[in-house]
């Protein structure tokens, strides 16, 4: 026993070694760049080799697929069906034209009419513009993060070495070292935003808070090796505006808030979310609301419009979607936030999926689960432009209004424009939108009748 006493010394002081030296280079190298806000350049090296790398094996797949005879890529589109942007009286009319012999502006009910919502209904179970808006978006090339792509099944020994290599090097360093960088930046601002909150309302406050703020979303950014470019600084959402961007993660909120101080809008929630949401809002004038509250669109709109209205107050930051799209697209603008009157500041924020997918399917994986996701892959690239202001003109309702802004997000960050409710993602489809083509053909039938009593 005591022959092993020397060895389990020395274990121990390489084991205080290993961590002295992990905690100096943590500090060095991550949270006092995150303190000053600057960067030493090491993510983009990273980035780099990492492209090297997908690169050289995307080449080893094309050849091996060709030496093999294999398809090398899954088809894939973004539409299976090509349409054509008519209106329901024409294409109505073209399928009289071709199958009825009766004249193409007949009053009656035609049986060949039918034809048109069965093809219709099953485009839209074929080519659902909604439903692929909540999957990951597929990738051309192998990102080393999966072995049960179609595209990619066994190629060589020298692939399946890199991904187990690739495995080790995510699961047993990036991780640890993720979820340390994680629990320091949660540590810290929980800790600095409850030391603030103690002193006087004033500019030391004011100040102390801010950076408190900034330095812990920056520590988290590095947290997930976040390598994000934001283009027209100049355009940054200032105090008395309203924030709003393009949904995709939960991330989204760090990504902002590490190059900006907003005002958060949210629910208020218990455990470990719950413990950071009381100690922010000691620190900062966030807008948290009860379970119950939330429900009463009007509260939400009076207390969102007593904060604008005071142009000391920051920004707030709202994600106007209401839930999580896969980064291909943004979808309807849900209008409370554009009949306050304040000065919108359009975001738009694009991620590369090749290194790693921000994509949260919340009906698909917990919290937890995609936490996990996101800190073993290999990192968060992401591009954040923003936009000039927007203000509500005197013609535009808020509806209008909304759409406006959402088209020049989607716009700016080369995504699809589309006006179905993120909402879809779990409800059914409202009979308005059924009953708005059920009008549509009546009123082509009732409009016939019209031409023909004044004829």
């Amino acid at each position: 026993m005591f022959i092993l006493l020397p060895f389990d010394s020395l274990v121990v002081n390489l084991l205080g070694i290993s961590i002295t030296v992990l905690f100096t280079l943590l500090l060095v190298f991550i949270i006092v760049p995150a303190i000053f806000g600057v960067s030493f350049g090491i993510r983009k090296v990273y980035m780099k080799t990492l492209l090297k790398i997908f690169q050289w094996a995307t080449l080893r797949i094309e050849r091996g697929a060709k030496e093999k005879n294999h398809p090398l890529y899954k088809p894939y589109v973004n539409g299976i069906i090509a349409k054509e942007p008519t209106s329901l009286e024409e294409e109505i009319k073209e399928i009289r034209r071709s199958g009825s012999g009766k004249a193409l502006d007949t009053p009656e009910f035609e049986l060949s009419d039918i034809f048109y919502f069965c093809r219709k209904g099953i485009e839209t179970i074929m080519d659902d513009e909604v439903t692929k808006r909540f999957s990951a978006e597929e990738l051309e090339s192998w990102n080393l993060l999966s072995r049960t792509n179609y595209n990619f099944q066994y190629i060589s020994l020298r692939l399946t070495v890199l991904w187990g290599l690739g495995v080790l090097i995510r699961y047993c360093f990036l991780l640890p070292l993720r979820i340390a960088l994680a629990f320091t930046g949660i540590s810290l601002l929980v800790t600095g935003t409850t030391v603030v909150g103690y002193l006087p309302n004033g500019r030391c406050k004011d100040f102390l808070s801010k950076h408190v703020h900034l330095m812990c979303y920056r520590i988290c950014v590095r947290a997930l090796t976040a390598i994000i470019t934001y283009h027209d600084r100049e355009n940054r959402p200032r105090n008395g505006g309203i924030c709003v961007a393009n949904h995709t993660s939960p991330i989204d909120v760090i990504i902002l808030a590490s190059d900006g101080y907003y005002a958060m809008v949210g629910q208020i929630h218990g455990g470990l979310m719950g413990v950071i949401q009381r100690a922010m809002v000691k620190a900062c004038p966030h807008v948290w609301f009860e379970r119950s509250e939330v429900k009463d669109r009007h509260l939400v709109a009076r207390r969102l419009t007593e904060h604008v209205q005071d142009k000391s107050k920051l920004p707030i930051l709202i994600f106007p979607e209401g839930t999580c799209i896969n980064n291909t697209s943004v979808m309807m603008f849900k209008k409370g936030s554009f009949e306050i009157g304040a000065t919108v500041y359009p975001v738009a924020i694009k991620y590369d999926p090749q290194f790693g997918d921000a994509f949260w399917n919340s009906s698909k994986y917990g919290m937890v689960t995609y936490l996990l996701r996101m800190m073993t892959s290999w990192a968060i690239v992401c591009s954040v432009w923003y936009l000039p202001p927007m203000t509500r003109q005197p013609e535009e309702d808020a509806v209008q209004f909304a759409n406006r802004v959402k088209s020049a997000i989607a716009r700016q960050g080369g995504l699809v424009d589309l006006l179905w409710d993120g909402g879809l993602k779990r409800e059914k489809v409202k009979d308005a939108f059924k009953e708005e083509q059920q009008k549509l053909y009546s009123k082509m039938i009732v409009g016939s009748h019209e031409d023909r009593s004044r004829s």
